[in-house]
């Protein structure tokens, strides 16, 4: 297992290497205060957006996260960025995070796909045993989100971890396993095609 910077494209979506180059696009549909309410930290500003971006190639770099921009195909938009972070390699596991869409693009094929990309290429490129995700406690959209794709809830980890607000936050662990991937790969499959 050997997670690398990789385009990985679908029918509506596609996930690119990020890089500063999505800078501009990322500003314009990414600094609405309402996207990071629930998020560890905040992306307010242009400058906030540079220092997030850099963080995220900082962490490839050091080879716990592969960022990804996320592209909307029809448009040729960026809307939202994610990626696999918290990367195990002796034990085969990655984290699918620090996702988040634009306001427009929420609740759309967007991150079912995006999902369903990093998925298939974790489980059958990476050769994972397991993928994670985590969210705020109190985030009851990204909650229902991460089942409606087929991860279980594990748990709550409580007061796991301090938001920029300063409030103490619960974080709800899910997982989609290597024996669960044939089910969920085919449930997303028939709701793509929808």
């Amino acid at each position: 297992m050997k997670p690398e910077p990789i385009t990985l494209e679908g029918r509506g979506v596609r996930l690119e290497p990020l890089s500063q180059a999505h800078h501009s696009g990322l500003c314009e549909v990414g600094l609405d205060p309402e996207l990071w309410r629930l998020i560890p930290y905040r992306v307010a500003t242009r400058e906030e957006m540079a220092g997030y971006i850099n963080a995220a190639l900082q962490a490839q770099v050091a080879g716990t996260a592969v960022p990804f921009a996320t592209i909307e195909l029809a448009s040729g938009q960026v809307v939202g960025s994610t990626r696999y972070m918290n990367i195990d390699v002796p034990s085969r596991r990655v984290e699918i995070g620090s996702t988040w869409i634009a306001r427009p693009w929420q609740r759309s094929f967007v991150n079912t796909e995006g999902k369903f990309l990093m998925l298939r290429h974790a489980f059958e490129i990476l050769g994972c045993n397991r993928v994670e995700f985590k969210t705020d406690a109190l985030n009851e959209r990204s909650r229902n989100a991460i089942l409606r794709i087929g991860a279980q809830q594990e748990g709550i980890f409580r007061k796991h971890m301090v938001t920029w607000t300063g409030r103490v936050r619960d974080s709800v662990y899910f997982s989609i396993v290597d024996d669960d991937w044939p089910r969920v790969k085919a449930d997303l499959e028939a709701r793509l095609l929808k």
